[in-house]
């Protein structure tokens, strides 16, 4: 497994209930600043294998953005269930609920 990935995936099991982060917020931690797409593929791929909180990952705006709509509807309901808010159309306030694993150190 590439470092990438490795920190990758590290990063998001490190993501507190009720927190969430950005692909590339993600994708910055791990060495890759550009590599948002590269999260989300790792989670597409490795999210039932490693066992990732892939609900807790959102885009830069702090929106759900999964494609398919049962999946968009669990994702909300996970996150509402740890306690995250989201509006109807499916946005999270970053300010309130994003994980910084920086602050944590």
């Amino acid at each position: 497994m590439q470092a990438f990935t490795e920190k990758a995936l590290q990063t998001i099991k490190s993501i507190p209930s009720g927190k969430v982060m950005t692909y590339g917020q993600i994708a910055a931690c791990s060495g890759s600043p550009r590599g948002a797409r590269q999260v989300a593929r790792l989670l597409h791929s490795m999210s039932g294998k490693h066992q990732l909180p892939w609900h807790r990952v959102v885009n830069s705006q702090g929106q759900i953005v999964i494609r398919d709509e049962e999946a968009r509807y669990a994702q909300q309901a996970f996150l509402e269930g740890e306690g995250v808010e989201v509006d109807r159309r499916g946005k999270i306030d970053l300010k309130r609920y994003q994980f910084n694993p920086s602050e944590t150190l």
